[in-house]
């Protein structure tokens, strides 16, 4: 996907989003405002939300003088989604249906997205998510093509919302054991997306394979990854793709076999699935 005319004011109100999120004075926040609103004026339609974001960070973080804008809000966001683990772990042992509920709680924990255009309550969603059905619903295809796979690849996006991406690969091995699963996360600090310090303080690296893509980018950037992690992406029987920046930088893929789950939360994307804003989506091509 490349970016449209409305992405652009989009982009510029991160810059409000990090100045709440680093506490920053109105002195700060106006350099940051200014510096985005003119870093807009020369963005390439070319390029991917992701790609574009990825510059317009970076610039904030040298202004900011900050590593991780977003380290304290991604701290929250672990302990509220913490806070969820044993209802939802009940929720899926007494269901009739396993990966399905495991699947839309990997989905509901799509909320925590501090580059959203709209934003949605945690809480609210997983008290709703067993009752919404996929908007776009490939669920039966998935998992067929789960059946069959020897090796998984799961893409994360956001802290907070890999604790149930946890969970979800924890109900994954319990369901298919034979299988091997990778999760991959991204090189550095951007935005609240999930890096190799939050997956390892879940354990991810003791559930699984733990891949650091090398992206710098908030979504798959293929041409950005490091070698190891292209390799794992073009091998893999099967990718699941968590969130809208992953699918916004995969749509389209040289490959096949990638399952899209998300919620959508912004018109963009909404125009370019044929969905709704608040759509849940599970999406295999």
């Amino acid at each position: 996907m490349f970016i449209d005319e409305a992405c652009v004011g989009c982009i510029i109100n991160q810059s409000v989003k990090v100045a709440n999120a680093i506490h920053a004075d109105e002195s700060l926040s106006s350099e940051l405002k200014s510096a985005v609103t003119k870093m807009s004026e020369t963005f390439s339609y070319n390029d991917a939300p992701p790609e574009i974001a990825s510059y317009v960070y970076e610039k904030m973080a040298q202004i900011a003088n900050k590593y991780d804008l977003f380290d304290e809000v991604k701290e929250l966001s672990t302990k509220k989604a913490l806070s969820f683990v044993p209802l939802l772990k009940d929720k899926i042992k007494l269901s009739q249906n396993r990966l399905l509920s495991a699947t839309k709680i990997a989905v509901a924990g799509n909320v925590i997205d501090l580059a959203a255009e709209f934003e949605f309550d945690l809480e609210e969603e997983l008290s709703k998510i067993f009752y919404t059905e996929f908007a776009h619903d490939d669920f039966a295809l998935f998992e067929e093509k789960l059946k069959s796979a020897k090796s998984v690849l799961v893409i994360g996006d956001n802290v907070g919302e890999h604790i149930f991406d946890y969970m979800f690969i924890e109900t994954l091995k319990e369901l298919y054991p034979n299988v091997k699963y990778s999760y991959m996360v991204r090189g550095n600090p951007i935005i609240n997306d999930v890096t190799m310090k939050e997956a390892k303080e879940a354990g991810f690296h003791e559930l699984c394979e733990l891949v650091d893509s090398g992206v710098n980018t908030p979504g798959f950037t293929y041409y950005r990854a490091n070698s190891y992690s292209k390799e794992l992406f073009d091998t893999a029987d099967l990718v699941i793709s968590k969130g809208m920046g992953n699918y916004e930088c995969m749509s389209p893929s040289h490959r096949k076999n990638i399952c899209f789950l998300l919620k959508i939360k912004c018109g963009v994307v909404a125009s370019s699935l044929k969905k709704e804003v608040g759509d849940i989506v599970c999406k295999m091509v």
